[in-house]
């Protein structure tokens, strides 16, 4: 999860992701023109284990959190280098992308989970590594949402879950000042017994995912702890549980 060796920041001059455009338009007799990007829309999942009353989410290593996470220290972040003519940067879109000439997991003898060692003034790792619930994008025409949501709780998650168990929590635009996109957010409890594997996503897209669990007592102080990094969804889930759920497992998730 942590192991992460030769990084290097290059133009993105190409993406199956991100579209980078400029809209110039007038706004009350102003000329004015706005910088955007164009991505996918998305789905995520809260996912609810019934059998031992836990939240499951997914916890993996976000570069644009890193490098975030880098300019906000005092140490100045890798600047773009000069890409050669023609070459393309599709790699760095909103997804990882799996390249043969990387160094692999386990280069240097490192032992799985150790904490990479950075380079001087380098954050360390873990400062780009994420609490997000189960999602992906929806780049998938001939499918539902709630067909994709089903197909990515399998998995990242390893939890197969019928459509019709899947519901919808509400739809809302995230990124607004950037990329606008939709995100759709479903609810799903699951148990025990719909756990058909480990989960971590598709290696081959690139993916390396930990599947983690949070207690449903604990959840509210998880989502207001401020040193766990995570997201704004993660947050709005268990809000939205505590609200609306909860009483029906007579449990409190109350700091």
């Amino acid at each position: 999860m942590e192991q992460i060796n030769n990084l290097e920041v290059v133009p993105c001059t190409d993406s199956n992701y991100l579209k980078p455009f400029r809209v110039h338009y007038s706004q009350n007799g102003t000329k004015k023109y706005w910088d955007f990007m164009r991505t996918h829309d998305s789905v995520s999942v809260l996912i609810f284990n019934t059998t031992s009353h836990c939240f499951v989410l997914v916890k993996q290593f976000r570069p644009a959190v890193y490098m975030s996470e880098w300019e906000r220290s005092k140490s100045k972040p890798p600047e773009p280098a000069e890409q050669p003519e023609g070459a393309e940067g599709a790699e760095a879109g909103t997804a990882a992308q799996p390249e043969a000439s990387k160094s692999g997991e386990g280069d240097g003898g490192e032992k799985a989970g150790d904490e990479a060692v950075a380079s001087p003034g380098q954050p360390p790792v873990s400062v780009g590594v994420t609490y997000e619930l189960c999602a992906g994008l929806v780049d998938k025409p001939n499918l539902t949402l709630e067909e994709i949501a089903r197909q990515e709780v399998l998995e990242e998650c390893g939890y197969d879950v019928p459509v019709t168990k899947l519901r919808k929590i509400t739809s809302y635009r995230s990124g607004v000042g950037v990329t606008g996109a939709m995100q759709t957010m479903f609810y799903a409890e699951v148990s025990d017994e719909n756990c058909v594997g480990e989960g971590g996503g598709e290696p081959q897209e690139g993916e390396l995912i930990e599947v983690v669990k949070v207690p449903l007592h604990e959840a509210m102080s998880f989502a207001y702890d401020e040193k766990i990094p995570k997201t704004m969804g993660v947050i709005f889930s268990f809000i939205w549980f505590q609200s609306n759920m909860s009483p029906k497992y007579k449990i409190s998730t109350n700091v």
